[in-house]
Order: C-alpha cells, then sequence, then structure tokens
C-alpha cells in the first residue's frame, strides 16, 4: 500500500516467492495473486496512482470517482480471493498448454 507497484515487485517478489513455494503454492499461481494484488493496489488511495490519474485526466475530485470505483474494487477482491483459495481457476489453461 505504501510502495508503487514497480516498487513492491521489486522489493516484494524476491523474498515472498520462496516461501510461497515452500509453502506448496505454485509460482505461476503466486505470480497471478501477486499481480493482481499490486492491481488492487493501483486503484486504491492512499497511493492509488490510476486513481489519481483518473481524477487529474477528468479533472473531477476525488470524492466523486471513489464512489463507483468501490464497487469494481470489491468486485477485484472477490475475485482475488476466489484466485487465491481455488487455484484450479488460474491454473488450469496452463496445465492444458503444457506448461506445468
Amino acid at each position: 500500500m505504501f510502495h508503487g507497484p514497480d516498487a513492491a515487485l521489486i522489493i516484494l517478489a524476491p523474498v515472498l516467492a520462496p516461501l510461497a513455494y515452500k509453502v506448496g503454492v505454485h509460482p505461476l499461481h503466486f505470480a497471478m495473486i501477486m499481480i493482481l494484488n499490486l492491481v488492487i493496489g493501483l486503484i486504491t488511495p492512499p497511493l492509488g496512482a490510476c486513481l489519481f490519474a483518473v481524477c487529474s485526466i477528468g479533472r473531477m475530485p476525488l470524492e466523486t470517482v471513489i464512489k463507483p470505483v468501490l464497487p469494481l474494487t470489491l468486485a477485484l477482491i472477490a475475485v482475488l480471493m476466489l484466485i487465491t483459495y481455488v487455484p484450479a481457476i488460474t491454473m488450469t489453461v496452463p496445465k492444458l498448454l503444457g506448461f506445468i
């Protein structure tokens, strides 16, 4: 939440990926979870870069933009829970294509 997605990816991925692998999470699945988490961070304050960019481009106050974005953010969190706890959702296509 307090880093941009690029810095968070560079700092956290090398630390968390080996831990996730030791716990039994496939590296590809972990990458999908991490990227979706970073996307959610892009649209939530305090450092929601995309949210502030949209406000600037549309010349609208942040309060006006947050209300319509809230249901979409909740949907993203629901999708994050689904792909985190049901790995078959994200791992079926890579298995069929022979990546796993």
